[in-house]
């Protein structure tokens, strides 16, 4: 990873340490990042030299420009002919800079970044006024001649003076540098050197289904390195890939570089799947690899969507995936076909310069004969071991394996001559058994990896500890951390990361100063949620329920076992499978997020989903969400889910989700015939894009150390890393309420996950910052320690006929509560509807004609005649508490129903 840039994150981390509220100087100046917050060489950058080398180099800074842009930029802008995919996002070519149209104040809006724009942290200063330049000369210049603002010798002379020109531009790509073990799993497309553009459709949303029908995606499939080497998967020069939803091998090539990294927690680029690189020797179109054993025919039975493709795992009694096996630099693949039990590995022999890729197979007996499609018919297979032969069908090579016997089997696959390839086997080595492979064996990661706790020392309730991932790790990785769980042993965690590790993490609550990481699990798809139940650990990923298994004691992962596997997982890039819960029985929860601006293709795309105790069922519990980042399980038995604005989401929502209900996504797979409000579930509260650009997973505090708010609710947020107190009540069916921030800085990453230790009673929160996130930091984990000073948060709110009740932790003034002056309440409306997010309409501010403090002393009482329900709801307050400190804050509400007069 570039150097500058990681020791930035760690020194971004620190600021919080040290007391710096970047959050509150935001609200003075609008920028993320203060000047402070910067790295050194910004303070002595020639911007006057930048500029004027510019006319030197025009054409090298606009190509330069035009790559940035289109990798880092154009997700979310777009272009005047492709709308970006956060249509609020700024449009160069028709709307007015808010900071400062000429190319400092462009420059200072990208290097510390403003409202909902990150600090472009990754960028040297020379590809900065690259961008700028790109941006001047290709949009502003002729499309927004009102925005271009030309420089002359006086403005040239007015900017900061300095001598450097910042670091030297380096190509940043640490999803490419990252050792993630000899395997990865995700969705690959397979080409070959020739490969066709790819389509990908424009226009108004819901975009149209592009024509992939013959596209050769492994949706499920696991990349795994045959050649020898340090490195892992990333690094290697020869694969071969498995679809765990068809038991097939998809594909087997070779180059120098593994995959093209186009995908969002790659690059970065949205709706698009990474490709193969290099020469693709042979591949199995999509479809089931082993015949029916009942019926001996290859016809694919599965999920067909609307546009023709087939997604989901075969059933059951055909085929399963099982897991994989580690051991050392080898994986073996466990699946059944009927009743036999599969073992397959991977392999890679050279006859001549021509790669001869292997795969051994351990199939014990089976009641019906068996047969798999190998490889199209023009390839060259050969086949080592008894009680299988090879044959020609139907433009395939297929083997065929005989019942009742245990078989050892080896196949060689090659572009050989057939005649060479039967030569060449003659030498080869005969079939291996596997059995001593599925044990575990050595340790592949036995670094044991120490970091520092930065004690938070913070004015206010609550302190915020800063627990710093390795960033410096051998295995470079990016430590986007997007769930965290507890031991028995509270000292113990674990967590893992959407680049597709798992952590063991140990120093908690002993308070030595130090955390110890070891990982424990590599190459998992997008993990996005964890739990530890009776000491096990299972992970939520993209393409399964992992539960993994160390079978020597030596605590990294020897068996990855696919506990459930019934995930729908198609090629768009949005579909994310966040968190993961368990309930009082034992079933796990987890959200599955829908596609980005299209219709849904499967009945699993935008849901809330259980899978049985025992991971042999799963069901759909509610559905119509659009990202849904996370599931918090109630008391009660019910859940919330939060959601994100969006099409069919005029703004953020917290959902109280009901089983069989529906959450407002008209894109969802057959979503209800009526589109308007009343044929939605309605959420507990609509969150305003300033208070939150992204709610994540909401959390019940569990613990006595924090006092009054033992017992409420939490709500995580990954667009701004803030965390909020969410009050509510329920009248009637319906649960209504609001948000209320805590007193902390922001963190510097997008807040995912959160749990209660309970050992130290304290919160822990893990983050990242990947997509839809104002916050520079890749990851990061923190803790929240509540302190001995009071609080004064709002932790009740009820909306009734007469105004509203407030309710507060700790004891306010009397008199500045009853001073009218110190209220502004102001309320709007929003617009649901297929256009993306929603301005305010029918803007009013009520008046409030009375303030009473109750008799606690905690509870104030608003007259407002002119309440009514409303979509949103905003009271600022300027108070002080009983020792007379002043006491400020702003809750944002919605309102359904209105409760009966209250009286105290």
């Amino acid at each position: 990873m570039n150097t500058i840039f990681r020791s930035y994150l760690i020194f971004f981390t620190s600021l919080l340490a040290f007391g710096c509220n970047t959050n509150e100087k935001k609200q003075d100046t609008g920028f993320i990042l203060q000047e402070i917050d910067l790295p050194d060489y910004e303070k002595n950058i020639d911007h006057k030299g930048l500029l004027t080398a510019l006319g030197d180099r025009n054409d090298e800074s606009i190509r330069t420009g035009e790559h940035i842009y289109n990798n880092i930029c154009f997700n979310c802008h777009g272009n005047p002919e492709t709308p970006g995919s956060i249509p609020n996002a700024f449009k160069f070519w028709e709307g007015e800079f808010k900071v400062g149209k000429d190319p400092y104040s462009i420059y200072q809006t990208l290097t510390r970044g403003y409202g909902s724009m990150p600090p472009q942290v990754s960028l040297t200063p020379i590809e900065k006024y690259d961008i700028i330049n790109y941006l001047r000369e290709t949009f502003i210049k002729e499309k927004n001649p009102n925005q271009f603002f030309e420089i002359d010798s006086i403005y040239l002379a007015s900017l900061p003076l300095g001598t450097s020109s910042g670091p030297e531009p380096k190509e940043f790509k640490p999803w490419a540098e990252m050792d993630y073990g000899n395997f990865l799993i995700n969705t690959y497309e397979l080409v070959g050197l020739n490969a066709p553009e790819r389509e990908r459709s424009s226009g108004p949303s819901p975009l149209p289904d592009e024509n992939l029908i013959n596209a050769n995606f492994a949706y499920k499939g696991i990349a795994v390195r045959i050649d020898k080497g340090e490195g892992g998967v990333a690094a290697g020069k020869a694969w071969m890939m498995f679809d765990h939803d068809l038991m097939r091998v998809a594909g087997a090539w070779t180059g120098e570089g593994f995959i093209d990294w186009e995908a969002i927690l790659f690059n970065g680029r949205h709706n698009i799947s990474p490709r193969t690189s290099g020469d693709l020797h042979f591949s199995n179109p999509v479809g089931p690899a082993w015949a029916n054993p009942m019926t001996g025919k290859f016809d694919d039975p599965r999920f067909q969507a609307r546009d023709g493709r087939k997604f989901g795992p075969l059933p059951r009694e055909w085929a399963q995936y099982k897991g994989l096996y580690q051991f050392e630099n080898r994986v073996i693949i466990s699946y059944t076909v009927g009743n036999a039990k599969v073992l397959e590995t991977f392999g890679l022999e050279m006859l001549d310069s021509s790669p001869v890729f292997t795969r051994t197979l351990n199939i014990s007996p089976s009641d019906k004969p068996l047969k798999m499609r190998v490889a199209p018919s023009q390839v060259s297979v050969e086949l080592l071991g008894n009680g299988a032969s090879l044959k020609k069908q139907d433009g395939f090579t297929l083997m065929e394996v005989s019942p009742s016997q245990r078989l050892q089997i080896k196949l060689l696959i090659s572009k050989a001559k057939p005649e060479e390839l039967k030569e060449f086997a003659k030498t080869s080595s005969p079939p291996e058994s596997l059995e001593s492979m599925i044990k575990g064996g050595p340790s592949r990661y036995p670094q044991k990896l120490s970091t520092e706790v930065i004690q938070g020392t913070q004015e206010g309730p609550f302190q915020v500890d800063i627990l710093n991932p390795p960033f410096d790790s051998p295995w470079k990785n990016q430590f986007r951390l997007s769930g965290l769980d507890f031991f028995k042993d509270p000292n113990k965690g674990v967590i893992c990361s959407t680049d597709g590790d798992v952590w063991l993490v140990e120093g908690f609550t002993k308070n030595s100063g130090k955390l110890t990481w070891q990982r424990i699990a590599s190459g998992l798809f997008q993990p996005l949620g964890i739990k530890v139940i009776n000491e096990e650990i299972f992970v939520t990923c993209r393409d399964q329920l992992v539960k993994l298994h160390d079978f020597n004691g030596d605590r990294e992962t020897d068996f990855y076992e696919a506990y459930n596997s019934d995930h729908q997982v198609t090629d768009h890039f949005h579909e994310f499978a966040m968190g993961l819960q368990v309930d009082k029985e034992g079933n796990f929860y987890y959200a599955k997020s829908a596609r980005h601006a299209r219709e849904a293709l499967v009945p699993q795309h935008g849901t809330l989903i259980k899978v049985s105790k025992d991971g042999q069922k799963t069901e759909i519990v509610a559905t119509g969400f659009r990202a849904a980042n996370g599931v918090c399980i109630n008391p009660d038995g019910t859940f919330i889910v939060t959601d994100q604005e969006g099409h069919w989401n005029p703004m953020n929502r917290v959902n109280w989700v009901k089983k069989g209900g529906f959450y407002g996504n008209m894109f969802s797979y057959n979503p209800p015939p009526d589109s308007t409000d009343s044929g939605m579930e309605q959420p507990l509260v609509w969150i305003e894009r300033d208070r939150d650009q992204s709610p994540s997973e909401l959390l019940w505090v569990e613990s006595k150390k924090w006092g009054a708010l033992d017992g409420k609710l939490l709500n995580l947020s990954y667009g701004y890393g803030k965390v909020f107190v969410v009050p509510f009540e329920k009248i009637g069916d319906q649960v209504q309420g609001g948000i209320f921030e805590l007193p902390i800085p922001r963190f510097s990453t997008g807040v995912m996950r959160g749990r209660f230790n309970p050992g130290d009673g304290q919160l822990y929160l893990c983050g990242l910052s990947a997509w839809g996130s104002t916050q520079p930091q890749l990851g990061g984990l923190y803790r929240i320690r509540k302190v001995e000073k009071p609080m004064v948060i709002l932790v009740g709110l009820q909306a009734n006929k007469n105004g509203m009740k407030l309710i507060f932790t700790d004891e306010l003034d009397r008199e500045s509560v009853q001073d009218l002056n110190n209220y502004t309440i102001k309320v709007w409306d929003l617009l649901r509807s297929r256009k993306y997010g929603s301005t305010h309409y029918n803007e009013q501010t009520l008046k409030v004609t009375k303030a009473e403090l109750g008799k606690d002393g905690k509870t104030i009482k608003l007259s407002i005649p002119e309440i009514k329900p409303t979509w949103v709801m905003e009271i600022n307050y300027q108070l002080k508490d009983d020792k007379g400190k002043d006491v400020e804050g702003l809750v944002q509400n919605t309102i359904h129903q209105l409760g009966e007069a209250s009286s105290w």
